[in-house]
């Protein structure tokens, strides 16, 4: 695992926010109407006015500058060209490089109305994202993390991915350790000062299985019941966790865009 210096975390600090203010930036504009390609151009043109390079665009041959998985799909979406409509979830995840370090987030947004059971999905999984992050620090073990975020989401009954996890974060874009979203307390890898990883609990309303779609990259659940995806980035302290990102600025433009529901929280 690579820690990272003071310097090191502040650099990816830079493009942890920046993440942030490019997806504040789309609860600007996200609406009835709006394509998955268009939030894409947006955010590629967001990103790269502000002296950094998608992180997600050609990794790994994606091709795409964002992920875009509305409903049912998990992660990984591509963006295309199917207008957003009421009722629709959508998760955009965005990665950026700059200084050379990777900032990775995501953030389910909710259009328009929706039944009471996604609001509580939605907040349910956010609530979870939380609780995570309080365990990443400094003699805590991954596990512990896995399990904050598993004890949170297990009474609702929802289906906690498995097959897809949380990781660490720097020069590279997912380094170790692997972060899940389940695991049992006092187990796995040692969390020590100075580790940054990308905490993102992917809770599904039904079951937890899931499938790879024709593109080779989305991920969509099994039963086709929606999937929300929430991500910060962590930098493990003694005491308390820094957060890199800020779910703070997205909220302030959820909140201002009446065409967005964030009567959840």
């Amino acid at each position: 695992m690579l820690y990272k210096t003071e310097e090191e975390i502040e650099l990816i600090k830079e493009s942890a926010m920046l993440v942030s203010k490019t997806l504040a930036s789309i609860a600007e504009i996200i609406k009835p109407g709006i394509t998955t390609l268009e939030i894409d151009t947006h955010a590629n043109m967001f990103i790269r006015d502000h002296g950094a390079v998608p992180s997600f665009y050609n990794y790994g041959g994606f091709p795409f500058n964002v992920c875009a998985s509305v409903n049912e799909a998990v992660v990984h979406g591509f963006p295309n060209g199917t207008p957003l409509k009421e009722g629709d979830i959508v998760s955009i995840d965005v990665g950026a490089y700059k200084n050379g370090y990777h900032g990775d987030q995501a953030y389910t947004f909710i259009i328009g109305d929706v039944s009471d059971e996604i609001l509580n999905l939605v907040k349910i999984t956010k609530e979870s994202l939380a609780k995570g992050i309080e365990k990443a620090v400094h003699g805590n073990r991954v596990g512990d993390i896995g399990f904050a975020i598993e004890s949170h989401i297990a009474p609702h009954g929802y289906g906690i991915v498995k097959d897809l996890v949380g990781h660490g974060l720097g020069k590279d874009l997912h380094e170790e350790p692997q972060v899940p979203n389940y695991g049992r307390q006092g187990q796995g890898k040692m969390l020590k000062e100075n580790l940054v990883i990308a905490i993102e609990p992917m809770i599904n309303l039904g079951t937890a299985t899931v499938t790879t779609a024709d593109d080779e990259w989305t991920i969509l659940t099994l039963d086709g019941k929606p999937s929300v995806h929430f991500e910060q980035d962590v930098c493990v302290k003694k005491g308390s966790p820094i957060i890199l990102t800020d779910f703070n600025i997205i909220e302030q433009q959820e909140k201002a865009n009446k065409n967005l529901n964030s009567s959840y929280y």
